[in-house]
């Protein structure tokens, strides 16, 4: 009875193993036969935000990412834009650093790089909005297809599943203390790996359901300006010109900006050179005296 009892698990372990791989196999061919070739792996699109050269095609699992290079005049004005937009869209922020310059190098210099999470339904209001509130330099949209993957997991899962209820069925038929650790056993690594799966299934879901965004913003003075067709020789002096006068206004303030904040250390210059030019003209018109009096003996 015992010799038998144990046939019966290894045949039903044997039997759900081969399902499982037959289950997967299966899923692996009908997916492969419903997907277009064209459609697997990852495409790359560089200057598009638009969902229009995107779309997402049925019963696909699309992860979508984006990276946005962005311009601002008033980095902490743009920063509270977003985190509104955000929260509006039901959105998060995965990650966010912001540097705020230093003493030495002023409020241009600022910048900030955000990862942002956002429902791919409303992915394009997003871009939308970040570009009326800023200048966009540059984007990149990539799509990775991971329909494949995903079948495959829940086929998986199905297999574990069926496997886990075999078990806990010769579990309730178990008769001596032999079989019932060695089903135990079976059944914990079974829901170990029952586990393991369904969390990737849930990380699958939440990479498709919500776009990932980030942005890289710099704080300017002036927006960066597209190239267009060259210039003429007049057009280039009077850019030229006009540069220039702007160059000599922005010496003269960063000048005065200069003088003002060293005020301390230039008095202090002053005065120490005052000391000395007055020591020294002291000492020299003592020196006269004493040789024309020398010259008087």
């Amino acid at each position: 009875m015992k010799k038998r009892f144990t046939l019966l698990i290894v045949f039903i372990l044997v039997a759900s193993l081969l399902f499982g791989c037959g289950a997967e196999s299966g899923a692996m061919k009908d997916t492969e036969n419903a997907l277009p070739m064209e459609n697997m792996g990852t495409a790359d699109i560089s200057g598009s935000t638009g969902s229009g050269a995107l779309p997402q095609a049925e019963n696909q699992k699309l992860v979508r990412k984006l990276r946005l290079e962005a311009e601002t005049e008033d980095l902490d004005t743009l920063l509270a834009a977003i985190d509104e937009k955000i929260t509006a869209l039901s959105g998060y922020v995965e990650a966010r650093d912001v540097y705020n310059g230093s003493q030495y190098s002023g409020r241009r210099y600022r910048s900030a790089t955000m990862t942002v999470r956002i429902p791919v339904a409303d992915m394009d209001n997003f871009v939308s909005h970040v570009k009326e509130s800023s200048n966009i330099v540059s984007s990149n949209e990539t799509v990775d297809n991971i329909t494949l993957t995903y079948v495959a997991t829940q086929s998986r899962i199905t297999a574990l599943e069926t496997e886990q209820a075999r078990l806990l069925e010769l579990l309730a038929q178990a008769q001596n203390m032999e079989d019932l650790l060695t089903i135990e056993a079976r059944l914990t690594d079974v829901r170990t790996e029952l586990e393991e799966y369904t969390s990737q299934i849930r990380l699958y879901d939440n990479m498709v359901d919500y776009a990932t965004i980030t942005l890289n913003i710099n704080e300017v003075r002036e927006y960066s300006v597209p190239e267009e067709e060259p210039e003429t020789v007049w057009e280039r002096i009077g850019t030229g010109f006009v540069k220039s006068l702007k160059g000599l206004g922005n010496f003269f303030v960063e000048l005065f900006v200069f003088i003002i904040v060293a005020s301390p250390y230039l008095l202090l210059i002053g005065v120490i050179a005052f000391i000395i030019v007055f020591f020294c003209r002291k000492k020299k018109a003592k020196k006269t005296a004493s040789q024309k009096e020398e010259k008087e003996n």
